[in-house]
């Protein structure tokens, strides 16, 4: 077993097969070691684990939940581009938080903290990573927090 899936399994997480994509795009692109992953919603067993907006209703804790939900569909669509391997990844470069909040909300970081914190986790020092965190009006399917990622593949 991997050492990113042993820490997955240390964790009681399987990756599931990726969520398909909702408009006209793919989950993925790779391109010269390059994978950019499309935005991910908080999708479990079909459905969001998460809807609403930050700041009326939906607590900081919650939207963290979802943020890790969002990075577990990240390691889904990686481990496809990786064709199955996801040892051959070297880095995560870069994720992007969009969090669907009221205009007074400001704790946008400490929601995608939920998809950071786990890719830090699970990816250990290849898991460091830059990072944005923007408030948004809405996102699809009313979801709380989508999230996107850049790596850096073998």
């Amino acid at each position: 077993m991997s050492t990113i899936e042993s820490r997955l399994a240390d964790m009681g997480i399987t990756i599931p097969e990726p969520p398909a994509p909702v408009a006209a795009y793919v989950g993925h692109v790779v391109h010269n070691g390059i994978v950019t992953v499309s935005g991910q919603l908080p999708l479990a067993g079909g459905a969001l684990s998460q809807t609403g907006l930050l700041g009326a209703g939906v607590s900081v804790e919650e939207g963290a939940a979802a943020a890790q939900v969002c990075a577990i569909n990240i390691l889904a669509q990686m481990k496809v581009a990786c064709d199955g391997d996801m040892e051959r990844i070297v880095r995560c470069i870069r994720l992007g938080g969009f969090v669907a909040s009221t205009a007074d909300f400001t704790d946008h970081p400490k929601v995608i903290n939920g998809a950071s914190e786990f890719i830090g986790t699970i990816l250990g020092d290849k898991g460091v990573h830059a990072r944005a965190a923007v408030g948004v009006a809405a996102l699809p399917m009313n979801a709380s927090v989508e999230v996107e990622a850049t790596f850096a593949i073998s």
